[in-house]
């Protein structure tokens, strides 16, 4: 049987890169993106990464670097992200014959037995020049026998620019001396925390790792860490997922962009959320049969009365309505509230998720054809999906209308170059 070969093609700098392609003024400029409320780095281009900017430090410590190394800082824009990586997977999937989206700028293809017609190296840069040619975006491939060692050959087509951004990693002695070079927490699945344990006991290299006894790994560690250095073996462990499994929860959150004291306004911000929750739960074909809020005040204010409470509901009978769902939010929310305090993040989380065949219907149902209440409520639904889908005239829950004071604070957000008319990048 052929031996398995998988590439992970992963976006370089995927944030700042979607930034910088609409943006050609900023080809040589480093670029930050900040997470939710402007409040942290997120993202790096390669230029700000030259200059120090750590990962996860707040945009407020590196005001100094701002203005003297003209850094252009751009709020997190989740519309353009998800829109370029849409283009980056369709392109991937034209090009392999399977695809595995591992997440937003990377994907595993299988490439077994591609050998026979192209080496997988010429393989892998006709990936990285056709994705480049068609959306713009660099990437990096990394090809091997696992994906544990293609997650390896993508970082040294990272690391070491004498690669050209791909690297074939199916010959079992570059294998080896790959991982003497690489620290073991670069590898997939180690970290920080698992790495510094394993360098305690002498284990400094992905190969070290490799060469460790497995039963000692197994029983020191777990499984997990076992089924990795076997992968770092050769063997692959990590199943392939063509559809992925579906939800078992489905959270929407957000901290706000300035405190909420009002209950109007926090009616206003849950009933968004179940909604963009509601949204989610039928774009999986799935039903919810428990909801639960939450609402809380910022504990990093110390000096500030703090308040956190949470309520959940199992729903007589799983659905996917808006009007349902926002309904029994507003029910959970209403008694939680309490007056006085500066309220900072509030969310809604959806479990109990099941498929269509899993609904039980609720035995003492008064309508004489429950299903029809069903059927009528899913077309609304879909008319609501669709009109919001291709329509700037958004279809909004009542509840949910109102000045928007939840919304996140965003000063930095650029265009929806590709998802918005008004948008449209303008050529002079």
């Amino acid at each position: 049987m052929k031996q398995p070969v998988f590439a992970l093609v992963d976006c370089n700098n995927f944030y700042a890169s979607c930034e910088k392609l609409f943006r050609p003024d900023l080809r040589n400029t480093p670029v930050v993106v900040l997470s939710n409320n402007d409040g942290c780095v997120v993202a790096r281009s390669k230029e700000a990464k030259a200059l120090g900017i750590k990962m996860g430090v707040p945009v407020h410590h590196i005001k100094s670097e701002i203005r003297q190394y003209g850094i252009q800082v751009f709020s997190s824009n989740y519309t353009l992200y998800g829109d370029m990586s849409r283009r980056v997977m369709t392109t991937l999937e034209a090009l392999a014959p399977r695809v595995d989206l591992y997440s937003i700028d990377e994907a595993f293809l299988d490439l077994t037995g591609i050998d026979r017609v192209v080496s997988f190296e010429e393989f892998g840069r006709a990936v990285k020049n056709t994705v480049y040619q068609n959306i713009g975006l660099p990437v990096c491939v990394g090809i091997a026998p696992t994906r544990t060692l293609a997650k390896l050959a993508n970082y040294a087509a990272k690391k070491y620019l004498a690669t050209g951004g791909v690297v074939d990693l199916t010959n079992p002695e570059r294998q080896r001396r790959l991982m003497a070079r690489v620290p073991v927490e670069e590898v997939w699945g180690v970290g920080r925390k698992l790495g510094a344990r394993l360098k305690a006991m002498g284990i400094v290299t992905a190969l070290q790792l490799a060469d460790s006894h497995l039963a000692t790994l197994r029983k020191q560690f777990s499984v997990v860490l076992e089924r990795t250095a076997r992968e770092l073996n050769g063997t692959p462990c990590v199943a392939w997922e063509d559809v992925p499994a579906p939800k078992k929860q489905i959270m929407c959150s957000r901290s706000f962009g300035k405190p909420l004291q009002k209950l109007r306004d926090l009616e206003e911000a849950v009933a968004h959320f179940a909604t963009r929750a509601a949204v989610k739960l039928r774009a999986g074909n799935q039903y919810a049969g428990e909801l639960m809020v939450f609402i809380r005040t910022n504990p990093f204010k110390g000096s500030a009365p703090q308040y956190s409470r949470s309520a959940s509901v199992k729903l007589i009978q799983a659905s996917q309505d808006s009007r349902v769902i926002v309904q029994q939010a507003l029910h959970l929310l209403r008694p939680m509230y309490r007056d006085g305090f500066n309220y900072a993040k509030a969310g809604v989380m959806l479990g109990d998720l099941v498929q269509e065949a899993g609904i039980q219907e609720d035995m003492f149902e008064s309508s004489p054809e429950p299903a029809s209440d069903v059927a009528r409520s899913e077309r609304l639904m879909a008319v609501m999906d669709a009109i919001n889908r291709k329509s700037r005239a958004t279809v909004y829950m009542a509840r949910e209308a109102g000045p928007a004071a939840y919304l996140m604070r965003r000063e930095y957000l650029s265009p929806a170059y590709t998802t918005r008319w008004d948008d449209l990048p303008k050529v002079h």
